[in-house]
């Protein structure tokens, strides 16, 4: 709950508390936080009991932190039935990216060299990224330019 609170946080929590409500309250203080929050522990658990009842036999194994969307969609990515880790395991992204690279520099993409010799840099396909200017006569208007606007 109070995972990224740390040593001095919690002193400076702790001399803020002893500040405020004084050594003669603060025991009594803890004991009905500590009590306030058992109560609210049994209030949620007695509350998922009254649902897992409800819901009956067919949801026995319903787990309410499915319902966290990263949990929820880490199982379901970890159950094999839809053969997922087969299509993961056989994308190739160094590939589909030097295929994507060779597209790009207008290259004839070859499929049965290995990726690590397509992906490297070759003297003769070198695109110049910069843009240089050219002169326009004076009446002439500049190109639109929509990544400069």
């Amino acid at each position: 709950m109070f995972n990224d609170i740390g040593p001095l946080e919690l002193v400076t929590l702790v001399v803020l508390a002893v500040l405020v409500f004084g050594p003669e309250k603060l025991p009594k203080m803890i004991q009905d936080v500590t009590r306030t929050i058992r109560k609210i522990r049994e209030f949620s658990e007695s509350a998922k009991a009254d649902i897992r009842d409800e819901l009956g036999p067919e949801f026995k194994d319903f787990e309410f932190e499915d319902l966290n969307p990263k949990t929820f969609i880490r199982k379901q990515l970890d159950n094999d039935e839809l053969g997922l880790k087969e299509i993961r395991n056989g994308f190739d992204l160094k590939k589909e990216m030097a295929e994507v690279t060779d597209a790009v520099h207008g290259r004839e993409s070859d499929t049965s060299s290995s990726s690590s010799s397509s992906t490297t840099g070759s003297a003769g396909g070198a695109v110049d990224m910069t843009k240089k200017r050219e002169k326009l006569d004076p009446d002439e208007r500049p190109p639109y330019d929509a990544d400069a606007t």
